[in-house]
């Protein structure tokens, strides 16, 4: 080959390679730019929760979407167990979940004459120990209250008596929160 030939060839050469880079460079920054959209695609249609390695109250407190929780347990005096060592797993249901009981209902249980009903009501949605999603299995778990839930899982998820788990594996320094639906209620 010639050296006219071989200029050729190597012009040839670094322009399709131009080429492929800059083709790369726009795949690159279109997953870059889109990533940011993507993740808060995923976030958008789901209660944001912050676990700060903190207890369970005030893992729940943070989150923001337990205010009706936190006051419960704060009438049934059981702030300070479920802040102790634990470990505990925590069946939490979320403001809405209270907001769907029917009307009156939460403000009567908070009334100190109902305190039994109310720790009894806020037990049942504690299991002892530390059990995470993975470890659940369908079945029948004993309650800190001394009753049983039923757990289902499934391909569709988790469901705790009626309730949904909504997000699951909340950490917290003295066990786990599953994020539940529905309020649950002991049968006795």
């Amino acid at each position: 080959m010639n050296t006219q030939s071989l200029l050729a060839l190597f012009n040839k050469s670094i322009n399709i390679l131009g080429l492929i880079c800059a083709t790369l460079g726009l795949i690159f920054a279109s997953v870059f730019y889109s990533l940011p959209a993507v993740a808060n695609q995923q976030v958008v249609n789901q209660p944001v929760l912050i676990a700060y390695a903190q207890d369970i109250v005030s893992t729940a407190v943070e989150a923001g979407q337990f205010n009706t929780l936190a006051a419960a347990l704060k009438a049934a005096g059981l702030v300070e167990v479920l802040q102790g060592e634990g470990p505990f797993t925590v069946f939490a249901p979320t403001d809405e979940a209270f907001g769907a009981l029917p009307p009156g209902l939460v403000d009567n249980l908070l009334l100190p004459e109902n305190k039994d009903t109310l720790i009894k009501i806020l037990t049942y949605h504690v299991v002892p120990g530390k059990v995470t999603s993975g470890d659940l299995e369908s079945g029948k778990v004993k309650t800190v209250e001394g009753d049983d839930i039923y757990v289902k899982v499934s391909n569709a998820g988790v469901k705790v008596d009626d309730a949904n788990v909504i997000i699951p594996d909340v950490p917290a320094s003295n066990g786990v929160i599953h994020v539940i639906d529905s309020v649950i209620t002991p049968s006795k």
